[in-house]
């Protein structure tokens, strides 16, 4: 049972790094007082694309967190049966 809690370890502490460097990779939802006045140059394309970017990250960023979640559970309920 040692064995399985520590791989649901590693495998939370690689779902936590990965978590962690999707939400850095995402953009700032408010663009600040320079977007309030016109500031952005970007193309319907170039928007289009950073939009589908975008909403893949914040997927992913549910999916690892549903996973951080479950594996922070399955190491709850393993633990006492690690002694």
């Amino acid at each position: 049972m040692t064995t399985l809690v520590l791989a649901v370890q590693i495998a939370l502490v690689a779902a936590s790094v990965l978590m962690i460097v999707i939400v850095l990779a995402q953009q700032t939802k408010s663009a600040g007082l320079g977007g309030a006045y016109g500031g952005d140059t970007q193309s319907f394309t170039t928007r289009g694309k950073a939009a589908r970017t975008e909403a893949k990250l914040q997927k992913l960023t549910v999916v690892f967190g549903i996973i951080f979640g479950v594996l922070s559970l399955a190491l709850l309920i393993l633990s006492p049966f690690a002694k």
